[in-house]
């Protein structure tokens, strides 16, 4: 069974954040090439954390209020919440085991 990342939108982000207690969000836009090159890593580690850590991806062309309200300057951007609010930030296209540390230190 292949788990994707879910799409979120400015009108879902807080129910769907807020329903988990661990979420990673991966801000992106179509037109940026390190966002694609990040994207297999996302896919990836929404199959392996299923269950333990809510995936998701926003289009931050698609979906600007969200964005902005997490001062979202550049991307990709990956951002970790935890009970709704933000609590790692990784900025760039990084290493999977970069990500992972993050997560894994969230999950204790």
């Amino acid at each position: 069974m292949i788990i994707e990342p879910i799409h979120v939108t400015d009108s879902s982000f807080d129910n769907i954040v807020n329903k988990h207690s661990l979420a990673l969000i991966d801000f992106w836009a179509s037109w940026c090439g390190p966002c694609r090159a990040l994207a297999p890593v996302i896919e990836e580690l929404a199959g392996e954390y299923a269950g333990n850590i809510f995936v998701g991806k926003l289009n931050v062309d698609e979906n600007p209020t969200t964005a902005e309200r997490f001062q979202v300057f550049s991307i990709p951007t990956v951002v970790v919440l935890k009970s709704g609010k933000e609590v790692e930030r990784i900025v760039g296209c990084v290493p999977k085991d970069y990500i992972e540390k993050a997560i894994r230190k969230q999950l204790g």
